[in-house]
Parts: C-alpha cells; structure tokens; sequence
C-alpha cells in the first residue's frame, strides 16, 4: 500500500506541512458507514485534484503574513529583590503610541527561572517592531487546570500598570538589537 505514496513537504517558520497522497485513492473504501457513497469521480481527476488542492495548501501555508513588520531584538534579565526569580515573570510591551489600528502587533514573552528573556512578536525570540515601549511585569501561579496564569500577583502590581511611575521604558532603534541589563523588581 505505502509504495505508491508519495509526500512533499514545505517549512517555513519552524513549521513542516507534510502532504501525502495516493495515487486513486478512494476514501469510501476505507470509510463504510451510513455516509458512504460510492466515488464517480475519474481516478486521474482525482489525481490532478489533489495536485491542485495540495498545491493551494502550500502557497496558503508557507508564505509570510503580508503585514508583518520589521522586528530587531530584546533581551534582558530580572531580578526580584536581588535574586532570580525561580519561576516565569510575565513580560509585556505596551506601545507608548497606543496600538496600530491598522496593523496590531502584540510583543510579549516570559522570563526563565534565572530572569533572562527575550520578547516576541511574530516567532519566539524575534525582538519587537521599532519604537517607544513601557514594559509591563506580572508574576503569578500558572494554573494547568485552566492554562492560564491565575491568582495575586507576587509584585502586588506594581509593575502591571503602563502609566504607572515605576514603569520600565524602553526604546527599539531600527537595526540594533536591544539589550536592557539587569532589571530590578521588588516585592516590597
């Protein structure tokens, strides 16, 4: 059965599409239930059917979204008073522009239990589309149940609020990568 398959496969952005397909195949060989009718189709339509439809399939799945913006790297680690924080710390990054309306982009990531990380846009690691930012910082439990981050926040909010004093800004030049240093949260 398995000498006549044939598979192509694309990859693009740490995704691997594989398509098989078997030259007149007839599904309703395989499936008997109430649903099942016989196939009228040619087996050489079907053929050129399913080289059509896989071909869609790629052109749909492999390309780039059309809006994606430029985004150059952000790293950088926390501590939580003078130590790592040995759990994950929420990071965000709130356009000080407020949101594009025309093209959104959300940039986020979460720390290691050392306190580096690196903030996302499009792809893990990828950096941020240029421009002012103020981070935000929440720290709680990660509930399994619900998959979800759930519970008070171990930094009593004082860093989840964007227009709040203890804000951390933040500015992502064009080209140049941005490394902020040891970044200083407390409890207290």
């Amino acid at each position: 059965m398995c000498r006549h398959l044939t598979a192509t496969a694309c990859s693009s952005h740490g995704t691997t599409l594989l398509l098989l397909r078997q030259p007149a195949f007839r599904f309703d060989a395989v499936f008997q239930g109430p649903l099942a009718r016989p196939s009228t189709m040619d087996p050489h339509m079907q053929t050129r059917f399913s080289i059509i439809f896989a071909a869609l399939l790629l052109i749909a799945g492999c390309g780039e979204a059309p809006n994606r913006k430029a985004t150059f790297p952000v790293k950088g680690k926390i501590t939580v008073d003078g130590q790592a924080p040995g759990t994950a710390i929420r990071v965000e990054c709130v356009p000080v522009a407020g949101l594009d309306t025309k093209d959104p982009t959300v940039s986020g990531t979460e720390c290691d239990p050392e306190g580096n990380f690196e903030i996302s846009t499009y792809q893990q690691g990828d950096g941020v589309p240029p421009g002012d930012y103020v981070l935000t910082f929440t720290w709680q439990e990660f509930n399994m149940m619900q998959r979800q981050y759930t519970g008070k926040d171990k930094l009593n909010g004082r860093y989840s609020d964007p227009k709040s004093p203890t804000a951390q800004k933040v500015s992502v030049k064009e080209g140049t990568p941005t490394d902020l240093g040891v970044i200083a949260l407390t409890t207290k």
